[in-house]
């Protein structure tokens, strides 16, 4: 069973429910209805072929303990009535901590992917809910080597633990050959050369000072390049607030489906961002990344990749050196085993452990995917 509860989480599964499928397991998605627009969760379920939920929880927005509590009576009830053999959670929103929870409570097995990933900054509520998930995770899939040494230096048994690469980097490479940013680009009225632009960090939209700083970074590249802000619903009343609507060299659209949006990201001059997977999408493709954060659980992303981390007060300046400089180019060789098969080798592991076999993580390791 895989829990998924927002826009990142279904792009991660895809991978691993075909790859799962394609070896003849039995399998079904809950979806906890953490994103709850059509455009946050169902476009994304279209685009990235995944199968029809058998629960949609529906849980909403609120708080962080409404939230969570609304998941754990939900996701309870659909373990107990479909009594999986394994629950696969993904990343690190507020479902994902429900269903571990939930799982250990009920000596339900559980598998993390994206296990590992430290800011170090407890101050993220999802940097809380990265540590817990894997610490009561019986099966834990890392995307990069610095997250095997986060887990190492937590205590983790090396034995639960698999380096399998990055399945969110597997759906872009089976999406590129849908990825033209040319009518997406016509639809919404950009120009050929503009900007991106994704802003829903708590620490950035909650409180209105920081929001207004941010805003008004973000309007001044605007001055130099069109931006379009697709809003994510959390923010969009607060970044309202603060100045961000559409007028002079700024678009506000609603939230963009994943073919729509990475079509946008792959023909941008430059990304300004405060989330996490879109800094690994602009690490392959080549695009320039301002990320608006004092600290990236993703590292990997700005020693090979194409992102920098700034502050509000340096974006602008930051947009001017990345917009001379051209297209980006990643750092030296892209992140290890970010190559398109990280779904296969998830899947390998899963196999194995269902079937009782005791598989060790190197064991894991297969030839790179040609391409």
């Amino acid at each position: 069973m895989h829990v998924l509860g927002a826009r990142p989480n279904f792009v991660k599964a895809a991978p691993v429910v075909r790859a799962l499928d394609g070896l003849g397991v039995r399998q079904g998605i809950v979806h906890t209805g953490q994103h709850y627009d059509a455009l946050m969760s169902d476009v994304f379920f279209a685009d990235l072929g995944l199968p029809e939920p058998v629960a949609n929880l529906g849980v909403g927005s609120g708080s962080h303990a409404r939230q969570t509590a609304a998941l754990l009576t939900g996701l309870e009830e659909v373990v107990l009535e479909h009594a999986p053999a394994l629950v696969v959670v993904y990343g690190d929103v507020n479902s994902t901590l429900a269903a571990i929870l939930v799982c250990a409570k009920l000596q339900i097995p559980t598998a993390h992917v994206e296990a590992g990933l430290r800011s170090f900054d407890r101050g993220m509520p999802e940097e809380v809910n990265r540590v817990v998930t894997d610490a009561l995770s019986d099966i834990l899939f890392a995307t990069s080597p610095d997250a095997l040494s986060h887990l190492a230096n937590e205590g983790v048994d090396p034995s639960r633990v698999h380096l399998v690469g990055n399945p969110m980097i597997d759906s872009l490479f089976s999406a590129l050959d849908r990825l033209d940013p040319a009518p997406v680009r016509a639809r919404l009225g950009l120009p050929e050369r503009y900007g991106v632009a994704t802003l829903h960090r708590p620490a950035n939209v909650d409180d209105p000072a920081a929001a207004k700083e941010l805003v008004d970074a973000v309007l001044r590249v605007s001055e130099r390049l069109p931006i379009m802000v697709p809003i994510h619903p959390r923010g969009r009343e607060r970044l309202a607030a603060a100045g961000l609507v559409t007028g002079g060299g700024l678009t506000i659209v609603d939230p963009l489906g994943y073919v729509d949006f990475l079509s946008l990201v792959r023909g941008a001059s430059l990304v300004v961002t405060d989330s996490g997977g879109v800094q690994e999408e602009t690490t392959m493709l080549g695009v320039p990344c301002l990320t608006v954060r004092p600290n990236t659980e993703r590292p990997v992303t700005v020693t090979h990749g194409t992102n920098r981390l700034v502050t509000p007060e340096r974006l602008p300046a930051a947009a001017d050196r990345a917009l001379a400089d051209g297209a980006a180019t990643p750092s030296g060789e892209l992140p290890p085993l970010w190559d398109g098969a990280a779904g296969p080798r998830i899947a390998r592991v899963i196999v194995s452990w269902l079937r009782g076999e005791n598989l060790s993580p190197a064991a894991q390791a297969v030839p790179p995917k040609s391409r």
